[in-house]
Protein backbone atom coordinates (compact mmCIF):
# COMPACT_ATOMS: atom_id res chain seq x y z
CA UNK A 1 0.00 0.00 0.00
CA UNK A 2 1.35 3.42 -1.02
CA UNK A 3 2.39 5.75 1.81
CA UNK A 4 1.01 9.24 2.28
CA UNK A 5 3.13 12.30 2.97
CA UNK A 6 3.14 16.01 3.63
CA UNK A 7 5.37 18.67 2.14
CA UNK A 8 6.97 21.07 4.61
CA UNK A 9 8.53 24.24 3.22
CA UNK A 10 10.76 26.56 5.22
CA UNK A 11 10.34 29.98 3.56
CA UNK A 12 13.64 31.45 4.71
CA UNK A 13 14.96 34.90 3.93
CA UNK A 14 17.87 33.36 2.02
CA UNK A 15 16.50 30.00 0.87
CA UNK A 16 13.36 27.97 0.22
CA UNK A 17 13.90 24.55 1.80
CA UNK A 18 11.30 21.91 0.97
CA UNK A 19 10.97 18.37 2.31
CA UNK A 20 8.69 15.41 1.69
CA UNK A 21 8.10 13.39 4.82
CA UNK A 22 5.82 11.35 7.02
CA UNK A 23 6.04 10.16 10.62
CA UNK A 24 6.87 6.58 9.62
CA UNK A 25 9.77 7.10 7.22
CA UNK A 26 10.87 10.59 8.22
CA UNK A 27 12.26 12.85 5.50
CA UNK A 28 12.53 11.04 2.18
CA UNK A 29 13.33 13.92 -0.17
CA UNK A 30 14.54 17.51 0.08
CA UNK A 31 15.11 20.40 -2.28
CA UNK A 32 16.63 23.80 -1.68
CA UNK A 33 16.95 26.94 -3.75
CA UNK A 34 17.82 30.59 -3.05
CA UNK A 35 14.99 32.96 -2.22
CA UNK A 36 14.60 35.51 -4.98
CA UNK A 37 14.37 38.88 -3.23
CA UNK A 38 12.47 40.54 -6.08
CA UNK A 39 10.16 37.63 -6.78
CA UNK A 40 7.00 39.56 -5.77
CA UNK A 41 3.74 38.28 -4.34
CA UNK A 42 2.28 37.17 -7.68
CA UNK A 43 5.09 34.69 -8.34
CA UNK A 44 5.82 33.46 -4.82
CA UNK A 45 3.00 30.91 -4.85
CA UNK A 46 4.24 29.56 -8.17
CA UNK A 47 7.77 29.20 -6.78
CA UNK A 48 6.41 27.23 -3.82
CA UNK A 49 4.34 24.99 -6.07
CA UNK A 50 7.44 24.32 -8.16
CA UNK A 51 9.10 23.13 -4.94
CA UNK A 52 6.24 20.66 -4.41
CA UNK A 53 6.55 19.40 -7.99
CA UNK A 54 10.31 18.98 -7.59
CA UNK A 55 9.83 16.83 -4.47
CA UNK A 56 7.26 14.65 -6.27
CA UNK A 57 9.76 14.18 -9.07
CA UNK A 58 12.69 13.36 -6.76
CA UNK A 59 10.69 10.88 -4.66
CA UNK A 60 8.91 9.37 -7.68
CA UNK A 61 5.50 9.47 -6.03
CA UNK A 62 2.06 10.60 -7.16
CA UNK A 63 0.91 14.06 -6.14
CA UNK A 64 -2.24 12.45 -4.70
CA UNK A 65 -0.06 10.93 -1.96
CA UNK A 66 0.61 14.41 -0.56
CA UNK A 67 -2.05 15.28 2.01
CA UNK A 68 -0.90 18.77 3.04
CA UNK A 69 1.53 21.55 2.17
CA UNK A 70 2.82 23.26 5.33
CA UNK A 71 4.63 26.58 5.09
CA UNK A 72 6.93 27.97 7.78
CA UNK A 73 7.00 31.75 7.45
CA UNK A 74 9.56 34.07 9.12
CA UNK A 75 7.04 36.66 10.23
CA UNK A 76 3.56 37.28 11.60
CA UNK A 77 0.93 34.92 10.19
CA UNK A 78 -2.63 33.80 10.79
CA UNK A 79 -2.82 30.01 10.43
CA UNK A 80 -6.61 30.11 10.21
CA UNK A 81 -6.88 32.59 7.33
CA UNK A 82 -3.61 31.84 5.54
CA UNK A 83 -2.59 35.50 5.60
CA UNK A 84 1.00 36.64 6.11
CA UNK A 85 0.71 39.91 8.02
CA UNK A 86 4.36 40.89 7.76
CA UNK A 87 7.44 38.95 6.71
CA UNK A 88 10.14 41.62 6.32
CA UNK A 89 12.90 39.21 5.23
CA UNK A 90 10.66 38.09 2.35
CA UNK A 91 9.45 41.61 1.51
CA UNK A 92 5.85 40.41 2.02
CA UNK A 93 3.03 42.28 3.74
CA UNK A 94 -0.71 41.49 4.03
CA UNK A 95 -0.61 38.58 1.60
CA UNK A 96 -2.93 35.56 1.51
CA UNK A 97 -0.37 32.96 0.47
CA UNK A 98 -2.82 30.12 1.09
CA UNK A 99 -5.36 31.53 -1.39
CA UNK A 100 -2.75 32.05 -4.11
CA UNK A 101 -1.08 28.66 -3.67
CA UNK A 102 -4.48 26.91 -3.79
CA UNK A 103 -4.84 28.24 -7.36
CA UNK A 104 -2.07 25.81 -8.37
CA UNK A 105 -3.12 22.76 -6.37
CA UNK A 106 -6.00 21.12 -4.53
CA UNK A 107 -3.67 19.90 -1.78
CA UNK A 108 -4.64 21.70 1.48
CA UNK A 109 -2.24 24.53 2.32
CA UNK A 110 -1.36 25.44 5.92
CA UNK A 111 0.86 28.24 7.22
CA UNK A 112 2.53 28.93 10.55
CA UNK A 113 5.26 31.15 11.92
CA UNK A 114 8.55 29.35 11.34
CA UNK A 115 9.58 29.40 15.01
CA UNK A 116 6.19 28.10 16.12
CA UNK A 117 6.53 25.36 13.52
CA UNK A 118 9.97 24.54 14.92
CA UNK A 119 8.49 24.38 18.42
CA UNK A 120 5.85 21.94 17.18
CA UNK A 121 8.58 19.82 15.65
CA UNK A 122 10.65 19.79 18.82
CA UNK A 123 7.61 19.02 20.97
CA UNK A 124 6.20 16.20 18.85
CA UNK A 125 9.36 14.62 17.47
CA UNK A 126 12.27 15.96 19.51
CA UNK A 127 13.53 16.47 23.05
CA UNK A 128 10.30 17.62 24.67
CA UNK A 129 8.02 14.88 23.40
CA UNK A 130 5.68 13.90 26.23
CA UNK A 131 6.26 17.10 28.20
CA UNK A 132 3.31 19.40 28.92
CA UNK A 133 4.87 22.82 29.48
CA UNK A 134 7.83 23.75 27.32
CA UNK A 135 9.65 26.83 26.03
CA UNK A 136 11.51 26.45 22.72
CA UNK A 137 14.01 29.20 21.86
CA UNK A 138 15.90 29.51 18.59
CA UNK A 139 19.06 31.64 18.67
CA UNK A 140 20.35 32.61 15.26
CA UNK A 141 20.31 35.75 13.15
CA UNK A 142 17.55 36.84 15.55
CA UNK A 143 15.94 35.15 18.55
CA UNK A 144 12.49 33.56 18.43
CA UNK A 145 10.42 31.50 20.81
CA UNK A 146 7.59 28.99 20.80
CA UNK A 147 5.47 28.25 23.87
CA UNK A 148 3.84 24.91 24.64
CA UNK A 149 1.20 25.00 27.40
CA UNK A 150 -0.61 21.82 28.49
CA UNK A 151 0.82 20.06 25.46
CA UNK A 152 -0.47 22.61 22.92
CA UNK A 153 1.15 25.47 21.05
CA UNK A 154 0.14 28.79 22.60
CA UNK A 155 -0.40 31.41 19.87
CA UNK A 156 -1.95 34.22 21.89
CA UNK A 157 -4.87 36.56 21.22
CA UNK A 158 -3.58 37.86 17.87
CA UNK A 159 -1.39 34.87 16.93
CA UNK A 160 1.83 36.67 17.91
CA UNK A 161 2.79 34.96 21.19
CA UNK A 162 6.39 33.83 21.59
CA UNK A 163 8.19 37.00 20.46
CA UNK A 164 10.85 36.44 23.09
CA UNK A 165 13.46 38.20 20.95
CA UNK A 166 11.66 41.50 21.46
CA UNK A 167 11.57 41.45 25.24
CA UNK A 168 13.36 44.61 26.40
CA UNK A 169 16.36 43.65 28.51
CA UNK A 170 18.40 46.86 28.23
CA UNK A 171 16.18 49.93 27.63
CA UNK A 172 19.08 52.14 26.53
CA UNK A 173 20.77 49.38 24.57
CA UNK A 174 21.39 49.02 20.82
CA UNK A 175 18.53 49.46 18.39
CA UNK A 176 16.78 46.33 17.20
CA UNK A 177 15.50 45.66 13.70
CA UNK A 178 11.97 46.15 15.07
CA UNK A 179 12.79 49.77 15.90
CA UNK A 180 12.91 49.40 19.69
CA UNK A 181 16.08 49.68 21.76
CA UNK A 182 17.61 46.96 23.91
CA UNK A 183 15.62 43.96 22.69
CA UNK A 184 16.87 40.51 23.69
CA UNK A 185 17.88 39.70 20.11
CA UNK A 186 19.67 43.05 19.77
CA UNK A 187 21.85 41.98 22.70
CA UNK A 188 22.40 38.22 22.33
CA UNK A 189 21.74 37.01 18.75
CA UNK A 190 24.43 36.26 16.18
CA UNK A 191 23.67 39.63 14.59
CA UNK A 192 24.40 41.29 17.94
CA UNK A 193 27.61 39.32 18.46
CA UNK A 194 28.88 40.23 15.00
CA UNK A 195 27.92 43.88 15.44
CA UNK A 196 30.00 44.03 18.64
CA UNK A 197 32.91 42.17 17.07
CA UNK A 198 33.34 44.24 13.91
CA UNK A 199 34.75 47.39 15.59
CA UNK A 200 37.32 45.22 17.35
CA UNK A 201 38.27 43.48 14.09
CA UNK A 202 38.81 46.80 12.34
CA UNK A 203 41.45 47.69 14.90
CA UNK A 204 43.35 44.43 14.40
CA UNK A 205 45.85 43.73 11.64
CA UNK A 206 45.81 39.94 11.79
CA UNK A 207 43.96 36.95 13.21
CA UNK A 208 41.51 34.28 12.07
CA UNK A 209 38.40 36.46 12.24
CA UNK A 210 40.15 39.45 10.66
CA UNK A 211 41.18 37.36 7.68
CA UNK A 212 37.73 35.76 7.30
CA UNK A 213 35.86 39.05 7.62
CA UNK A 214 38.07 40.84 5.08
CA UNK A 215 37.66 38.00 2.63
CA UNK A 216 33.88 37.52 2.80
CA UNK A 217 32.53 40.53 4.66
CA UNK A 218 30.51 38.11 6.79
CA UNK A 219 30.84 36.29 10.08
CA UNK A 220 28.57 33.27 10.33
CA UNK A 221 27.90 31.03 13.32
CA UNK A 222 30.43 28.44 12.14
CA UNK A 223 33.06 31.18 11.90
CA UNK A 224 32.36 32.24 15.47
CA UNK A 225 32.62 28.61 16.56
CA UNK A 226 36.01 28.27 14.87
CA UNK A 227 37.21 31.47 16.55
CA UNK A 228 36.10 30.07 19.91
CA UNK A 229 38.04 26.88 19.24
CA UNK A 230 41.13 28.99 18.50
CA UNK A 231 40.68 30.85 21.78
CA UNK A 232 40.11 34.28 20.23
CA UNK A 233 39.74 36.51 23.28
CA UNK A 234 37.29 39.01 21.75
CA UNK A 235 35.01 36.22 20.53
CA UNK A 236 35.11 34.51 23.92
CA UNK A 237 34.10 37.73 25.73
CA UNK A 238 31.24 38.50 23.35
CA UNK A 239 29.85 34.95 23.30
CA UNK A 240 30.12 34.76 27.09
CA UNK A 241 28.15 38.00 27.35
CA UNK A 242 25.41 36.55 25.12
CA UNK A 243 25.28 33.39 27.23
CA UNK A 244 24.83 35.46 30.37
CA UNK A 245 21.96 37.46 28.83
CA UNK A 246 20.31 34.30 27.48
CA UNK A 247 20.49 32.66 30.92
CA UNK A 248 19.09 35.80 32.54
CA UNK A 249 16.11 36.03 30.17
CA UNK A 250 15.33 32.31 30.41
CA UNK A 251 15.43 32.51 34.21
CA UNK A 252 13.00 35.44 34.22
CA UNK A 253 10.57 33.69 31.89
CA UNK A 254 10.76 30.45 33.84
CA UNK A 255 10.16 32.31 37.11
CA UNK A 256 6.89 33.44 35.53
CA UNK A 257 5.88 30.28 33.64
CA UNK A 258 7.42 27.34 35.54
CA UNK A 259 8.28 25.14 32.53
CA UNK A 260 9.29 21.48 32.57
CA UNK A 261 11.82 21.96 29.81
CA UNK A 262 13.54 24.73 27.88
CA UNK A 263 14.89 23.64 24.49
CA UNK A 264 17.53 25.75 22.74
CA UNK A 265 18.02 25.53 18.98
CA UNK A 266 18.94 27.70 16.01
CA UNK A 267 22.14 28.22 14.05
CA UNK A 268 24.11 29.70 16.94
CA UNK A 269 23.34 26.78 19.24
CA UNK A 270 24.00 24.23 16.50
CA UNK A 271 27.44 25.73 15.90
CA UNK A 272 28.42 26.57 19.48
CA UNK A 273 26.05 24.63 21.73
CA UNK A 274 28.83 22.59 23.28
CA UNK A 275 30.43 25.78 24.55
CA UNK A 276 27.32 27.87 25.17
CA UNK A 277 24.90 25.49 26.88
CA UNK A 278 26.95 25.09 30.10
CA UNK A 279 27.45 28.88 30.21
CA UNK A 280 23.72 29.51 29.72
CA UNK A 281 22.89 27.02 32.48
CA UNK A 282 25.38 28.70 34.79
CA UNK A 283 23.82 32.11 34.15
CA UNK A 284 20.33 30.65 34.55
CA UNK A 285 21.32 29.34 37.97
CA UNK A 286 22.58 32.78 38.94
CA UNK A 287 19.34 34.60 38.09
CA UNK A 288 16.58 32.06 38.78
CA UNK A 289 14.36 31.48 41.79
CA UNK A 290 15.20 28.16 43.41
CA UNK A 291 11.81 26.44 43.28
CA UNK A 292 11.07 26.81 39.52
CA UNK A 293 14.69 25.94 38.76
CA UNK A 294 14.29 22.53 40.42
CA UNK A 295 11.71 21.37 37.93
CA UNK A 296 13.10 22.56 34.57
CA UNK A 297 15.69 21.01 32.28
CA UNK A 298 17.58 23.12 29.76
CA UNK A 299 18.64 21.11 26.71
CA UNK A 300 19.86 21.61 23.16
CA UNK A 301 17.49 20.63 20.35
CA UNK A 302 18.21 17.29 18.68
CA UNK A 303 16.40 18.18 15.44
CA UNK A 304 18.55 21.08 14.26
CA UNK A 305 17.43 22.58 10.94
CA UNK A 306 14.76 19.89 10.62
CA UNK A 307 12.63 21.09 13.57
CA UNK A 308 10.29 23.25 11.47
CA UNK A 309 10.11 20.57 8.78
CA UNK A 310 8.84 18.01 11.27
CA UNK A 311 6.52 20.61 12.75
CA UNK A 312 4.49 20.40 9.56
CA UNK A 313 3.29 16.93 10.59
CA UNK A 314 1.86 18.30 13.84
CA UNK A 315 0.30 21.26 12.02
CA UNK A 316 -1.47 18.96 9.56
CA UNK A 317 -2.85 16.89 12.42
CA UNK A 318 -4.03 19.99 14.31
CA UNK A 319 -5.80 21.73 11.43
CA UNK A 320 -6.77 18.86 9.12
CA UNK A 321 -7.05 15.98 11.58
CA UNK A 322 -4.74 13.83 9.47
CA UNK A 323 -1.84 11.65 10.58
CA UNK A 324 0.69 10.56 7.99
Amino acid sequence: MAQNYIVSIDMGGTKILGALLNSKSGIIATTKKPTEKKIGKSHYAEALYNTVQKLVEIAEIKQEQIKAICLGVPGSVNPRTGIIGLAPNLNIKNYNIKKDLQKFTKIPVLIENDVNLGALGVHNFGNSKGKKNVLVVFVGTGIGGGIIIDGKLYRGTSMTAGEIGHMIVQPEGPQCGCGQFGCFEAIASRTAMVRDLIPKLKKKKRGYLVKTFRKSGQIKSRTLAAALDKGDSDTVKIVDKSCDVIGQVLASINNLMNFEMIVLGGGVMEAMGGYMLPKVKEAFGKYTLKDPAKHVRIVESRLGDEAAIYGGLALAEEFLGIKV
